[in-house]
């Protein structure tokens, strides 16, 4: 009935998982009845949980992102702890906890801290600076966040019932095969990741058809925002590149679940051809995450030098140069592997070449402070500690691309310290910057600067301080994954790693405060101008929080940084643009379809992981049950009156007026 399901499945006997697990199930019910009695759910479900606004889409993808940081910093504080304390010693956490620690930590912070972080950043803001109305297929995206979530759910879940994968962040056979693996880890790993992975896809889908084809008027390739055009170069490589991982993830799955020899030598398989597979995804996925990092630089270091981008053009080109080298790198993830010396060669050479596109980037972002008048806000003070932090961790990636100093490094803490460098330092940074940007956007008030700034110094000094020692304690030969050593030279630099964790903790800390701060003084950082900062692209020409349809009037785009020329020109004067014409506007409905689809696929997936197959049965009728209402729709939009687009576009040109004068007779 319950396949491989029992009470042994709830870790009794392991008091760390069972007392985390039972508080995290504590704070869900305590919110859920919170939420209850304050009779907030038929707000939630009609205006978050069944919205295709991309706006509130985007917002929930940021929240999960949020929540899964915190999960995922507590097991590197666990790890950064167990090898402090683990010198000659066997430390605090057991060995099988310990891998299954480091593993859910990698697997988290990509999968379901990264890359919904910037997914959902690329969400909100993009339509907004295209000054379109939504994306192309509005419930795709309700749909590919909730099978994001359910990826979450199920690794969350894996803390409580049953086990995670011992493998690491990426399931390297024959450790991941069932010989070696046979329990429900690899299991838990590999369904959450296929479920949110699909979700990925169709998000790749839906932003590559929207850059591409839906514009505002006047808005051509060479008028987007450069976060645009870095946005393009991501979902292309998700179209490209996670169809890889599914297939790859699929084949281990047949290897576990029916005795396919795939990746299995004594089967006639090949466990390098995991490798090869993996990491053509892989290394993709780095500029996945990296490349809407870069976007965010740019919207950012303009908007705060008050210029133009430099050389745009240049950063279009190394930007798409990039989406085009990250497919042709990854084997220096394995130069080890025995491919020989002319193809270890060729790889490092390209290696070093997608440097070049990287290195255009920041010399514009140089340039363009150069003579510009810096604002060092919150999201300016993000960006130029990533290019002082991400230029370091470039450098090593270089010495990394070198096969022979890679033989002598690969596999060592000095790969972990080079990795988080350009993951925390280019990706993370990014993340707040954009999350610290369009924040007023998105709620109407901006965040607490103080506590911004505080955070900020917390993250850029404690990253230092937690990876430094990790570059030392590789280059004198510590190895990764080690739950336990006995050599004294790197007890005290492990000693300093979590020092430095927990300095970041304090930054994460001050992140949190800053929310809550944020929020009970919201009326003193309200926002009625639409744009707190002065900015560039079509976004902050409308209110803050725009509305369900963006723009009253699609905007007519005359220019590059069109919105800033206007801006500008109404500032010295200029008449402003006479009231439009108002029309009905179509938006799309609310739909549950993303939440039912998360419903079955939780559910299914659990019965894969268990082997429960009534259950699986149940839920793939549900979700052919569910296409089928979704298909047969014949109402997909609603319309809103001309009166009403009118009565809120003539409220917000009247409170931008109104702040507007404020400001000019303050000052």
């Amino acid at each position: 009935m319950l396949g491989k399901l029992t009470w042994g499945a709830i870790p009794f006997d392991q008091p760390i998982p069972l007392f985390a697990g039972g508080f995290v199930i504590l704070v869900v019910l305590c919110v859920l009845a919170f939420i209850t009695i304050k009779g907030w759910i038929p707000y939630l479900w009609r205006e978050w949980v069944t919205s295709v606004d991309h706006k509130r889409i985007g917002v929930m993808y940021v929240t999960l992102a949020g929540v899964m940081l915190l999960r995922g910093f507590i097991d590197a504080g666990m790890m950064r702890s167990q090898q402090a304390l683990a010198f000659q010693s066997q430390g605090y956490l057991p060995p099988e906890h310990y891998n299954q620690i480091f593993s859910a930590h990698g697997t988290i912070m990509i999968f379901f801290m990264a890359m919904p972080f910037m997914i959902g950043l690329m969400n909100f803001a993009v339509p907004l600076q295209l000054g379109v109305r939504d994306v192309a297929f509005p419930t795709l995206n309700s749909v590919s966040f909730w099978l994001t979530a359910t990826g979450a759910l199920l690794v969350n879940l894996s803390l409580v019932i049953g086990e995670f994968a011992r493998t690491g962040w990426l399931p390297f056979p024959p450790l991941s095969e069932l010989t070696y693996s046979p329990g429900v880890g690899v299991d838990y790993y590999l369904w959450a990741i296929q479920i949110s992975g699909v979700g990925t896809l169709m998000t790749g889908v839906n932003f590559v058809t929207t850059i591409l084809k839906i514009h505002a008027p006047g808005m051509t390739y060479m008028r987007m925002p450069i976060f645009t055009w870095t946005a393009l170069a991501t979902n292309l490589l998700i179209v490209a590149a996670f169809p890889v991982l599914t297939a790859t993830l699929a084949m281990l799955t047949l290897d576990r679940y029916l005795g396919f020899h795939f990746f299995t030598n004594e089967g006639g398989g090949n466990m390098m051809m995991f490798m090869n597979l993996i990491w053509i995804w892989g290394h993709p996925e780095v500029y996945i995450l990296v490349l809407p990092a870069f976007g965010i630089y740019s919207e950012v270091v303009s908007t705060f030098s008050r210029k133009p981008i430099f050389g745009y053009r240049s950063m279009v080109m190394a930007t798409m140069a990039i989406c085009i080298l990250a497919f042709m790198v990854w084997l220096h993830h394995f130069f080890t592997m025995g491919a020989g010396p002319n193809v270890n060669a060729v790889f490092g050479i390209v290696s070093m070449i997608i440097a070049v596109p990287t290195g255009v980037k920041v010399f514009n972002w140089l340039f363009t402070m150069y003579g510009g008048r810096i604002v060092y806000a919150t999201p300016m003070l993000w960006a130029i500690g990533f290019m002082v932090t991400f230029v370091i961790g470039g450098l090593t990636g270089v010495l990394l691309a070198v096969p022979p100093a890679d033989f002598m490094l690969h596999n060592s803490v000095f790969l972990i310290a080079h990795f988080h460098n350009v993951i925390i330092g280019g990706v993370a940074f990014g993340a707040f910057a954009g999350y610290t940007f369009w924040f007023p956007k998105a709620f109407g008030f901006r965040l607490h600067e103080g506590w911004g700034k505080a955070a900020f110094w917390c993250w850029f000094f404690g990253f230092y301080l937690a990876f430094v020692p990790l570059y030392v304690t590789g280059l004198m030969g510590m190895t990764r994954r080690l739950q336990h050593y006995d050599v004294p030279e790197w007890h005290p630099w492990l000693l300093v790693a979590a020092f430095g964790a927990a300095v970041i903790l304090a930054g994460i800390l001050c992140q949190i405060t800053q929310l809550v701060v944020s929020i009970r003084h919201r009326e003193e950082l309200r926002d009625l101008t639409g744009d707190p900062w002065m900015g560039r692209s079509l976004e902050w020409s409308t209110s803050s929080p725009p509305p369900a349809f963006n723009f009253a009037v699609l905007p007519q785009v005359e220019d590059r940084d069109d919105y800033w020329r206007r801006a500008r020109l109404a500032e010295r004067g200029a008449a402003p643009r006479a009231e439009p014409i108002y029309k009905p506007i179509e938006v799309p409905r609310n739909s549950p379809t993303g939440f039912i689809c998360a419903f079955f696929a939780t559910f299914g997936g659990f019965g894969m992981i268990w082997q429960i197959w009534w259950l699986v049965v149940v839920c793939l009728v549900g979700a052919f049950a569910t296409f089928v209402v979704f298909a047969w729709r014949d109402r997909t939009e609603y319309e809103i009156p001309a009166d009403e687009v009118a009565r809120i576009d003539r409220a917000n040109r009247r409170a931008r007026g109104e702040a507007l004068t404020t400001a000019e007779a303050l000052s």
